[in-house]
Parts: C-alpha cells; sequence; structure tokens
C-alpha cells in the first residue's frame, strides 16, 4: 500500500525562522500485513505545537525530547482510527492517540505505544484530545494547580501572556486569581538561547526589589495527574463552562503550512491539520 509521509526536509537553524519548506511531503510503501502486537492505523488528525521548534535543530536542549532527523518522517501528537490490529486490547473502529504519531496518511504502530480515547468525552470532536482535553489543556490545569499559589478568596488577578494560543486560551478561563508561571516561550525558540531566557540587568533588579519569582512548570513531572485532568476538563466542557477554539487547516500537504502558521500567531487557539474527516471503514 502506498501512502503519504512528511518528513524533514532542512534545519532552519537555531537562530533561523521555520519555514514550510522545511518540511517535504513523499510516498512511502506500507506493508501488506502486520505483526503481533501491531496496528494499522489511519491518521484523523495531527498537532502542530511550540515545543516542536526545538526538534528541528540538531539538539534539542533538553533531554526529554528529541531531535528530527534529515529525511525521516516526523513526529508528534495524532489521533487515528484502527482499521487492523493483531493487538489484545485494541480492536478495529477504535480511536487512539500518541505523542508520537508519524506524520503520515496511514501507519503501522505498536499498539502498546498508543491511548485509546472515548469520543463521549469530547462529544465527537475528536481533535479536542490533541488541544482543550489534551496536552494544553492539561498544562493549563495542572500548571495553575500546582505551580499557581491559588488561595482561594484572595482576590487575586491572573495575566496569561499569550492568551490567544492553544495553552493561553484556556488558562485564562480556568481560575480568576493571579500568578505567573513560566511554561513556554514561543517568541524565544528561534533563538539560540537558554531556557528559560536570561533577563535584562534592569528587569532582574525589579525583580529583586519586588520580590517576584520565576518558577518553571514541566507537565511531564505530573503524569499521576493526567486522567483526572482530561476527565477533569471533559466535565467542564460539556458543562459549558470551558470555551474551546481551534484553528484548522486541511491536508497533509499541509503540515509546513500549519506549522510556520503557528510558530508566526497564525492560529486562534489550537493548531489542528484535518488529515482525514473520514470514520467509517
Amino acid at each position: 500500500m502506498i501512502v503519504q509521509r512528511v518528513v524533514l526536509n532542512s534545519r532552519p537553524g537555531k537562530n533561523g525562522n521555520p519555514v514550510a519548506e522545511n518540511f517535504r511531503m513523499e510516498e512511502v510503501c506500507l506493508p501488506d500485513n502486520i505483526n503481533e502486537g501491531q496496528v494499522q492505523v489511519r491518521t484523523l488528525y495531527l498537532s502542530v505545537d511550540p515545543y516542536m521548534r526545538c526538534r528541528m535543530n540538531e539538539d534539542t536542549g533538553t533531554d526529554y525530547i528529541t531531535p528530527w532527523q534529515l529525511s525521516q518522517v516526523v513526529d508528534g501528537g495524532g489521533i487515528g482510527i484502527i482499521e487492523e490490529s493483531k493487538h489484545t486490547n485494541l480492536t478495529k473502529g477504535d480511536f487512539v492517540t500518541s505523542f508520537y504519531w508519524p506524520w503520515q496518511s496511514k501507519v503501522i504502530l505498536d499498539g502498546n505505544s498508543l491511548e485509546k480515547v472515548d469520543p463521549q468525552l469530547v462529544d465527537g470532536h475528536l481533535s479536542y484530545f490533541l488541544g482543550a482535553i489534551g496536552m494544553p489543556g492539561l498544562t493549563s490545569l495542572i500548571g495553575i494547580q500546582e505551580k499557581g499559589h491559588i488561595t482561594a478568596g484572595s482576590n487575586q488577578t491572573m495575566v496569561v501572556s499569550g492568551a490567544a494560543g492553544a495553552c493561553g486560551s484556556l488558562a485564562g478561563q480556568m481560575n480568576k486569581n493571579s500568578h505567573v508561571i513560566l511554561c513556554g516561550q514561543i517568541s524565544q525558540y528561534n533563538k539560540d538561547v537558554p531556557y528559560p531566557p536570561p533577563l535584562s540587568t534592569a528587569i532582574e533588579a525589579i525583580q529583586k526589589e519586588r520580590n517576584i519569582t520565576r518558577e518553571r512548570f514541566l507537565l511531564l513531572n505530573y503524569k499521576d495527574k493526567f486522567e483526572p485532568g482530561i476527565l477533569q476538563l471533559s466535565q467542564w466542557f460539556k458543562e459549558g463552562k470551558l470555551k474551546i477554539k481551534e484553528t484548522v487547516i486541511n491536508g497533509l500537504e499541509n503540515m509546513g503550512a500549519a506549522f510556520q502558521s503557528m510558530m508566526t500567531g497564525g492560529n486562534i487557539g489550537k493548531q489542528i491539520v484535518c488529515i482525514s474527516e473520514e470514520i467509517s471503514l
């Protein structure tokens, strides 16, 4: 079977701006048979996220994400439907997700690398599992819960510096109190600077004078809170308490354009690429 995939065509450089041409679409042959424990899935939705900019460099600068390799298929958050299964816990028609989903129209994966998702949690809006009811939503929720230092009744004010993106558009809805949490700085990702970026002398002086602290937050340190977090986000969505925004681009061939647009502020809410809306088998 011939399928389409997207590979890393070139690197923008640590101080360069990523463009659509950094990615290339090509055709590849998918094996006719799958092995025990594997599944064949059709990709429905793919995610583009700011952290991926680091993966375009030869060195990501972190120990928890690896760089993409030139001329190799790119991967990231994805949702798909199983078309064939030889995995004991997954069957044809199941919807599954992964943080390392290949940018490919159809793909054979190890079933153990996938997480089954329930469409009822998102009222059938499967792409929400890549946004508000997924990693960005958990980042907003758990970040505020764990690092927000929220005190009920204290009349705090929340300031979200990037309130139009996948995380920021949710964080400001979750509590009317305030705190500054350092989690992602997309404006700095095209620069070869340490994270978090150093403050200027003037800003550092103000920080010390006013006893302001900067505290980093990394979602992967709170995996035990993912499941209850997803259920809480789903409940708020169903109750109408969580307003979800998406920017959707269609077609695997537009993955590079979607990534470039996301990095330059072209999205409101989560940037999603729809690969295949048809879910019938």
